[in-house]
């Protein structure tokens, strides 16, 4: 059993300048020092252009450049290393798991993946030049794995397989880049449609006016189906699926169970959370055991938040973060069963 925690970090005003913020809380961390020692073991196997990187970024999302060349002046870091360990563009995803649920106003969803990627940080940023307000874990850093922002757009990604990569952004950063651009889930649907996609993923949406839907992306093709639920392959881009659903069909007949009942929000966050569930996972040597559950509400902008398993969550007022108000900054703490290093701790 480890002990994991989770840090708050609140910021308002420009990208750039949180971008240095972030750049100077990492100074000398144990999340820089894994990152970077992860280039050290496993030699890139791709080029990132620099050029054509700033080209992408300012087409989507010329808020977040700002934010990696603040990053790269803090750490006083040359920006090729900056697109490499930050930028999620053409670099490659690991394999991972994860489930979501979406009810008329609700999200819930497990984030499972290897500890060793996990940053400890769940952020709040509300920029003053461009761009909405977003609450969510950060993922590297600079992305987001899932999240909700000012306009009550909720957004959370699943992996589906990692053969035949793009020349693209990968989910962590298209994760961000809905929830900074996205008012509604049809500005995510074209999003997705346009953006380039490094590797294959579910991106799940859900806006105040209660539409949801899971939209499949691969570097080949997009494809948008109404549905609540999703898991690890795809049901419309099947000839995209790994040969190994048994695991993914398994958790999406569970929820299935569940959802047709007309679940609510604290019902469906158990369902995810409980251990006894069987949809909460401990496989963190295989890249897919649960390490948070999360949960967000359009309409109330609210979030909960929960490390580990059979938690009760830490509750977030959103809105009232909005309009100025701090939330507490005391760590978010919990436990999962493993013996395996976590990425902001030594």
């Amino acid at each position: 059993m480890t002990n994991i925690h989770v840090d708050i970090a609140q910021f308002r005003g420009s990208h750039y300048d949180f971008g240095y913020k972030q750049g100077l809380m990492l100074q000398g961390s144990a999340v820089l020092h894994n990152r970077q020692g992860n280039w050290r073991i496993r030699q890139p196997r791709f080029k990132i252009d620099e050029q054509e990187a700033k080209n992408a970024f300012m087409r989507f999302a010329p808020g977040i450049w700002d934010e990696l060349v603040g990053l790269g002046d803090a750490l006083k870091m040359p920006m090729e290393d900056v697109l490499r360990d930050f930028g999620h563009y053409r670099v490659n995803a690991k394999p991972g798991g994860c489930s979501i649920l979406t009810g008329g106003d609700f999200m819930v969803r497990n984030y499972d993946y290897h500890p060793l990627t996990y940053d400890g940080r769940y952020s709040l940023f509300q920029p003053s030049d461009q761009g909405y307000a977003i609450i969510g874990p950060a993922s590297r850093i600079t992305g987001r794995m899932d999240g909700m922002n000012e306009k009550g757009l909720a957004m959370g990604y699943n992996f589906m397989q990692r053969r035949k990569p793009g020349d693209g952004f990968i989910p962590y950063m298209i994760g961000r880049m809905i929830l900074e651009t996205c008012a509604t889930v049809d500005d995510a649907m074209q999003l997705l449609k346009e953006v380039p996609h490094r590797g294959s993923f579910s991106y799940v949406v859900l806006d105040q006016h209660e539409q949801t839907y899971v939209i499949e992306a691969s570097p080949r093709s997009v494809e948008v189906r109404p549905s609540n639920i999703c898991t690890n392959h795809f049901e419309l881009l099947q000839h995209e699926n790994r040969h190994h659903l048994d695991d993914s069909k398994r958790r999406m007949a569970i929820i299935e169970q569940e959802a047709n009942t007309g679940i609510k929000a604290q019902d469906a966050f158990r369902l995810m959370n409980d251990k006894d569930k069987g949809v909460f996972s401990d496989l963190y040597k295989s890249w897919a055991g649960t390490i948070h559950t999360a949960a967000y509400f359009p309409k109330d902008l609210k979030a909960w938040f929960a490390l580990g398993g059979n938690q009760e969550p830490v509750e977030f007022e959103f809105a009232d973060w909005l309009k100025g108000e701090s939330v507490a900054a005391e760590p978010i703490h919990g436990v999962i069963d493993t013996d395996l290093g976590i990425a902001n701790m030594d």
